[in-house]
């Protein structure tokens, strides 16, 4: 799928460069898209769960996966603006926030070794 996504996403930004152009009116169009599609979820979650009393039940936890593949589409498409190669930027922040969660899961070894704080 991952293949699928960017080469499908590399598409769509080459097609918005082709029709728009790439300068940073473009670029900017394309990040407000992200926040666009963002504000889309928060509004089929609202509409799921029924939060605002004049509307009631609007959406499905489907109409949420729905938008949230939406932001991820607009995210990539906007990320080929920025990198050169797109997937390699998403892989490598990827896995940095797995390390951060994985350092943050780990029980604290140090606090009881103090001579192990000591020699760092």
């Amino acid at each position: 799928m991952s293949a699928v996504l960017w080469s499908t996403t590399a598409r769509i930004a080459d097609a918005l460069n082709a029709a728009n152009g790439t300068a940073d009116h473009e670029i900017a169009m394309r990040v407000l898209k992200v926040v666009e599609e963002a504000g889309e979820t928060s509004a089929a979650y609202i509409g799921m769960t029924g939060q605002n009393p004049r509307k009631g039940t609007t959406h499905s936890r489907a109409d949420v996966a729905d938008e949230l593949c939406d932001v991820i589409i607009a995210a990539s498409v906007a990320l080929h603006s920025f990198a050169p190669h797109p997937p390699a930027v998403l892989h490598s922040k990827l896995h940095t926030a797995a390390r951060r969660l994985n350092a943050n899961t780990q029980p604290d070894t140090t606090a009881h070794h103090p001579a192990t704080i000591e020699s760092e």
